[in-house]
């Protein structure tokens, strides 16, 4: 099953635009408890109220080969119908850039990958290769800095939209979506309204100060979908103590209900 069939029947089912970020941070996390035992008991409480999960892979690398046998373990607890995003934020020359979409495509099997597009066209066609598989490209990011660049005016339009025109250009396969940061939701808005059918991912509601109806307003398409709305530290670290499981579920099905009334077919 393909990756945009796979995320359709999730939304469906679940009644969801909620995308769950597992990045776990051991600071942050209860005591005494492994990383793969905690993301288990997320995806349990809350694997019935969300349309993806999204683990980044800086948070498993960072502790070498037990945090990448982590994230395996975490992989083989999401149930199979939701979909599994890879935010690995890969970027490079083409050579290098087929080892990393078999790596995170064939090895790992995640559903759908982040990309950079700053080393263009040969460094993305691998992954869209995949044609079963989503490709997500960082667009409008939803950090402090993203200006840096991507407000930069290139032929009189800003970076960022320039990135939205090659993302229609190079999808061929209708695999190609991208990553715009909730905490600018006019651009939000301008990108919805240059990629109308184009899946968005949709990063920075809950600690980063995204607003959820700006975020839904602007970002679904016509029908209310093609939005994945990612939160992670708000429902990972609802609560720090032994409750934190039950305290994840409780913040998901708020955010899951606030995201469904600004929604069209919520």
């Amino acid at each position: 099953m393909g990756f945009r069939r796979k995320l359709r029947e999730s939304v469906e089912r679940n009644n969801s635009l909620l995308c769950v970020g597992l990045d776990p941070d051991p600071g942050k996390m209860p005591a005494g408890i492994s990383v793969a035992r905690f993301n288990r008991a997320i995806i349990d409480a809350t694997c019935d109220l969300v349309c993806a999960y999204k683990p980044n892979l800086a948070f498993y690398e960072a502790n070498g080969l037990e945090g990448l046998r982590a994230l395996e373990e975490t992989i083989a607890a999401v149930p199979p119908g939701i979909p599994i995003i890879g935010d690995a934020k890969r970027g490079d020359i083409g050579n290098t850039a087929r080892h990393y979409a078999h790596a995170l495509f064939d090895s790992f099997g995640f559903d759908a990958a982040t990309l950079s597009p700053y080393l263009g066209f040969d460094s993305i066609e691998p992954f869209i290769a995949y044609t079963k598989k989503e490709t997500f490209l960082l667009c409008r990011t939803s950090n402090p800095s993203a200006k840096d660049f991507q407000d930069l005016m290139v032929q009189g339009q800003p970076l960022y939209e320039h990135v939205a025109f090659k993302a229609l250009e190079w999808n061929v396969h209708g695999n190609v979506g991208l990553v715009v940061g909730a905490t600018y939701p006019q651009e939000l808005a301008r990108i919805r309204q240059l990629c109308p059918e184009m899946c968005l991912l949709i990063p920075g509601v809950g600690t980063q100060g995204g607003d959820v109806e700006d975020v839904v307003r602007y970002g679904t398409d016509a029908s209310g979908a093609n939005a994945i709305i990612n939160v992670s530290r708000a429902v990972l670290y609802a609560s720090t103590a032994s409750d934190f499981a039950e305290a994840a579920r409780l913040s998901a099905l708020k955010l899951r209900d606030e995201m469904n009334l600004f929604r069209v077919g919520g």
